[in-house]
């Protein structure tokens, strides 16, 4: 008997079960259950002389190369049939032999992509998205590039299709208004059929610019350039459809221009423009000076102290190393050059009109 059976009988089962560490259904006795009797021997199955005719014929030179069905129908259409379609992958399965015998690409490896800047033309990311129209299933493309550092647009163009002849178009037209030097600049990219084109990489090489990609399906890898996209499309200015080319590049024109000289978050609310035209420590001058002002007006408004004027960033990244090590691209530019030039905004082609 145990301690259980000799519980006092005011006691419920639950209560001593929950004192003694017992799960209460686990207590009550079990029935015997007899042992479980071997499957009866199917009367329909195949003898094993008859399994192994099946396999001779699977592995005969005449049908090797085929499949299940093809040698089943072949057999039919000369008489014979040794078994049903489902009985020979049955035998199949058991002798482990379903897996494809056709030779089968690898998995594939991309390694994730590691960008780190600290000034304006270091890198650029850029991506085409969608815009809808008035017209059923007739959708614009519009190709963005940004500057990494500084979220800048460097230059977009709308047209009417997606490949690497308008992509060459944007980024020629690009590198040769900034004068990007050689090896200067790395550009990040999706996989998408224009980036991984071979006239494409041809006119980045030519100009000494490096490629980086995105790993397939990972959005995140290419964050600045879809969170963009998500900015112009949630505006409250956004008309959702356009009624072509033309209304899509005006307002496009008049976004891009809002956009470049909006606050912006991840810059601690300076302006993409202020960090790629180098005006940085001119904005700062004036927030500093402001918050000192308002400091000595209301001190008690303070309770933490004197306040500080933000600076953006020191370092942009893709993907940053977690261990504080920080990956710096090779080519670096001194943090105080300036900028004179405005974003280029690339002429339509001739098929838009």
């Amino acid at each position: 008997m145990t301690a259980l059976d000799q519980r006092p009988a005011n006691l419920p089962r639950s209560r001593a079960c929950e004192a003694l560490g017992l799960s209460r259904t686990g207590t009550y006795p079990r029935a015997h259950r007899p042992r479980r009797q071997p499957p009866m021997p199917q009367p329909r199955a195949l003898s094993e002389p008859e399994r192994q005719a099946v396999r001779d014929l699977l592995h005969s030179e005449a049908y090797v190369d085929d499949s299940v069905r093809v040698v089943h129908a072949k057999e039919l259409n000369c008489g014979r049939t040794l078994a049903s379609v489902s009985t020979i992958y049955r035998i199949l399965r058991a002798d482990a032999e379903t897996p494809e015998r056709r030779r089968q690409r690898p998995a594939q490896r991309h390694a994730i992509p590691r960008l780190s800047v600290n000034a304006p033309n270091q890198a650029w990311t850029w991506d085409i998205t969608k815009l809808p129209t008035f017209t059923p299933r007739w959708y614009l493309n519009l190709y963005v590039i940004l500057d990494l550092f500084s979220r800048y647009p460097i230059a977009w163009m709308i047209s009417t299709k997606e490949n690497a002849a308008l992509a060459k178009h944007l980024f020629t037209h690009a590198l040769t208004s900034l004068e990007i030097d050689e090896g200067q600049l790395i550009v990040h990219q999706d996989r998408g059929a224009p980036m991984i084109a071979h006239s494409y990489h041809e006119l980045l090489e030519s100009f000494g610019v490096k490629r980086s990609y995105s790993r397939p399906r990972v959005s995140n890898d290419n964050a600045f350039s879809e969170s963009q996209f998500k900015t112009m499309k949630y505006s409250p200015s956004y008309p959702g459809r356009f009624h072509g080319d033309a209304d899509a590049r005006e307002w496009v024109s008049r976004f891009m221009l809002d956009y470049e000289n909006r606050p912006h978050e991840g810059l601690a609310f300076y302006t993409p423009a202020d960090v790629f035209h180098g005006r940085v420590d001119a904005v700062y001058a004036l927030r500093a000076a402001a918050l000192e002002q308002h400091w000595i007006a209301h001190p008690a408004r303070y309770p933490r102290g004197r306040p500080t004027a933000k600076r953006p960033p020191e370092v942009v990244s893709i993907n940053p190393v977690t261990d504080g090590a920080t990956e710096v691209l090779e080519a670096q530019l001194p943090t105080d050059m300036a900028y004179e030039y405005e974003a280029v905004t690339v002429p339509a082609l001739g098929d838009v009109a």
